[in-house]
């Protein structure tokens, strides 16, 4: 294929590096942005994608990563979320086997080694988006665009919005995701290798294509739009489609096929192949996920449950602004974006609409020029740029489907590509405008070098959670899922006072959370706060009235102010919502035994084995002054009791030893 077009290299000055060091230099400077994340903790969603995801294990039968989804519960379950993942639970399965165990290093070191290939990938991504396509007689792949491939793929490198893709174990999807996606893109390319004008290509590099795609959406949902993406390429790169001049032919009723040359070209032939794959491809999701939708609640994603349209519309729109914000200025960045840390705008005297026509104003300006400019590269690069910023990213959109989480730094990964496109695009027409080229290029350069240590210290930040938690405070702190997880992680530390303020301001953020509430109830419990306890626990059930751990800790609680009816039926309540449930039943049982010992002794005080069972009951609870107590009285009912001397001088002294510590 002949280039004639212009070219963005010749406008900019930026560094010229033969095409190996240029994908050396984008390697090492991706490895330097999240080099120090490989020693990092397991965190966050961590614990459940990994840590608690029994498809990890050996004993787990291989086939069954086909029947769950990406935390381990089966798809035909009510709480799945249907997130369906296999091969990158697989590849977290082959993580665990090797490192015989949960050990984090492994994770991050695979999800870092991935971030860089898929970085120096980008630069053959880039050099043909921004280059076009071109092969010599021997089809080798001609990079026309040396200098701008490589700024734009130092920008995807160290953008501090990918961190948490990186950082963070769980983010592995995405990245598993974006290397088959960026695959299908070079294979799609392949097909036209042999290609003269657009006449001949490889039907079997575009099946590659289509199977690379089917493989990046089973590791995760976005890989299916790279067959959208490719049809996108081949009309406006292979095809050098006009876009408003087809639109206006097809108004028309013109002699479409025959004046654009889509059948000539085979346009419509690969663009058939694509869309049959993508819809085989769907289908048979579809069946493995069956028909039920994602089990979301408000506080996932609250705008989805709004009443009205409008503030739907609205709210929706703000959350595009916020991404591309992120894309922009990736300062403030946050493990989750739900609960309250963006409150819904209900009306247009908010002042946040100011975002909303601020995004559709540029999109529009830049959807303008993308089919109206009259230099056609223009129109290329435009088309492209926002082709790979929105079409991924329309999966987490709302449009089509209620999806769990209101901002989610880990879906703008893929779109970030249309970012960079679009970036230096702009950088290449600044500096055809501007006289002194390297005051511009010194600029590029200080954002780079910025964005590289923003990269590091949040990488820093996810190496933990009290870390990663305590800095969403200042970027999220109407949050009450970053309060409660605060919380948590002082509660996990032996910390509790600390512990019930974190919990406290969650509960009064949002009043309907109520695993903060259970998480609080348990604290109160154990420092015997026992009325409190209960009122929170009893809201809990109240509000979530499937929540069988609060009615059990409901029923601990119960247990302890003597309410033992009470108790009871709120350990089978618990046991009705979660039949497996073995501490329940433990509780139960404890419960049971107590009670009937102290019926026993109602009925028959002087009865000095009653009295010595319930004491050793009590020592196994750790209730020593209880048991204590009956200790004694056995022993003053029947000093020669079997046993019960014997126990009683162990706990005597235990008691002795407790009492010298908290002399110390």
């Amino acid at each position: 294929m002949a280039q004639t077009e212009p070219n963005l290299d010749h406008d900019i000055s930026w560094f010229l590096l033969p095409s190996c060091w240029a994908k050396t230099v984008v390697a090492l400077i991706s490895f330097l942005c999240f080099a120090n994340s490989y020693d990092g903790d397991f965190v966050f969603d961590d614990s459940e994608a990994i840590i608690n995801n029994k498809d990890l294990r050996a004993e787990t039968p291989l086939g069954d990563l086909w029947h769950h989804d990406f935390w381990g519960s089966k798809l035909s379950s009510n709480t799945s979320h249907k997130s369906y993942r296999p091969l990158t639970v697989l590849t977290f399965r082959i993580n665990y086997l090797f490192a015989g165990g949960f050990y984090p290093v492994g994770f991050h070191v695979i999800n870092i080694i991935l971030h860089c290939t898929i970085s120096v990938l980008m630069v053959d991504v880039f050099s043909i988006l921004l280059g076009g396509l071109q092969f010599t007689n021997k089809g080798r792949r001609l990079n026309l665009a040396p200098k701008t491939s490589l700024l734009a793929a130092l920008l995807f490198a160290v953008h501090p919005v990918h961190t948490e893709c990186v950082a963070g174990i769980v983010g592995r999807a995405d990245l598993l995701c974006a290397l088959f996606f960026l695959l299908s893109f070079l294979g799609y390319c392949k097909a036209f290798r042999e290609n003269k004008e657009g006449h001949n290509f490889s039907v079997f590099w575009v099946l590659v294509s289509v199977l690379l795609g089917a493989i990046a959406m089973l590791c995760k949902e976005q890989g299916i739009t790279i067959l959208g993406l490719n049809a996108v390429f081949d009309a406006l790169v292979i095809n050098k489609l006009n876009i408003l001049e087809f639109i206006q032919k097809l108004l028309r009723k013109d002699k479409l096929l025959e004046n654009a040359g889509l059948l000539r070209k085979g346009l419509l032939f690969r663009i058939t192949l694509l869309m049959s794959g993508g819809a085989t491809i769907l289908y048979i999701r579809w069946r493995i996920m069956g028909t039920g939708p994602p089990a979301f609640t408000e506080v996932d994603n609250p705008a989805s449950f709004a009443d009205s349209l409008f503030v739907r519309a609205i709210n929706y729109n703000y959350y595009y602004s916020l991404n591309a914000w992120l894309l922009l200025c990736p300062w403030w960045l946050c493990f989750d974006w739900s609960m309250g840390c963006i409150p819904l705008i209900k009306s247009v005297s908010d002042w946040r609409i100011i975002a909303l026509a601020a995004l559709w104003f540029c999109l529009i300006g830049l959807i303008c020029q993308a089919l109206c400019s009259e230099d056609s590269y223009k129109r290329r690069i435009l088309t492209l740029g926002l082709g790979f910023l929105i079409i991924p990213f329309l999966p987490a959109s709302n449009l089509f489907f209620r999806v769990g989480f209101v901002v989610a730094e880990r879906v703008i990964y893929l779109p970030s590509i249309g970012y960079c496109i679009l970036f230096t695009y702009g950088f290449s027409l600044l500096s055809k405008q501007a006289k002194k080229k390297k005051i511009l290029a010194v600029a590029v350069l200080g954002i780079l070098l910025m964005n590289i240590m923003r990269c590091a210290l949040r990488s820093s930040q996810w190496r933990s959670e009290e870390q990663l938690f305590r800095s969403a405070l200042s970027v999220c702190p109407l949050n009450a899922k970053v309060h409660y997880n605060v919380g948590k992680n002082l509660a996990d530390k032996g910390n509790q006072s600390a512990a019930i303020k974190y919990y406290r301001e969650a509960v009064r953020l949002n009043p309907k959370y109520v695993h903060a509430m259970n998480n609080l109830g348990n604290i109160l419990k154990e420092r015997n706060e026992l009325q409190e306890a209960e009122e929170l626990l009893s809201l809990a059930v109240q509000i979530q009235p499937d929540f069988a751990a609060a009615w059990m800790n409901l029923g601990i609680v119960q247990n302890s102010l003597r309410r033992f009816e009470e108790a009871e039926q709120s350990y089978w309540t618990a046991i009705k919502h979660r039949k497996k449930y073995p501490d329940c039943y433990y509780n139960l049982g404890r419960l049971e035994s107590e009670a009937l010992f102290l019926k026993a002794i109602k009925a028959n005080p002087n009865a000095a084995s009653y009295h010595g069972n319930l004491a050793v009951l009590y020592h196994r609870w750790g209730n020593l002054d209880l048991a204590k107590k009956h200790y004694e009285i056995s022993l003053k009912l029947d000093p020669t009791a079997p046993g019960t001397k014997e126990n009683y001088n162990l706990l005597r002294r235990k008691l002795e030893q407790l009492q010298k510590k908290g002399g110390a």
